[in-house]
């Protein structure tokens, strides 16, 4: 079963393909080495939090390491749909109350399985 750690995962943008693909691949094997290993301070370097309310940057640690020792059979950067892209420019539910919207323009969404 997929699950989806995030909403959204925030990927600033890259000035050349090449790169990014270095970049997002470094990133994807951080993520997952760190998730398998239980490391919650390597996990939640990989969080984006500049200007967002610390309530909520708890939340999203707490799920972040929910699933922190799980073995991983599957981790992947995808591209988001036409509908991830509308439903990221919408606000959104925040998980102290209210609504919320998204600091960055996402461009990818991590998917684990």
């Amino acid at each position: 079963m997929k699950s989806l750690i995030f909403s959204f995962l925030l990927i600033p943008a890259f000035s050349a393909r090449a790169a990014a693909t270095e970049q997002e691949k470094a990133f994807v094997e951080k993520y997952k080495t760190a998730l398998e290993a239980k490391d919650t301070t390597a996990l939640q370097s990989c969080l984006y939090t500049t200007g967002a309310d610390p309530m909520i940057v708890g939340f999203y640690k707490m799920m972040q390491s929910s699933g922190a020792g799980d073995k991983v059979s599957k981790i992947e950067l995808v591209d988001l749909t036409p509908e991830d892209v509308k439903k990221a420019a919408a606000p959104q539910d925040s998980p102290t109350g209210g609504k919320v919207c998204l600091n960055l323009k996402p461009t990818k969404k991590l998917v684990i399985d």
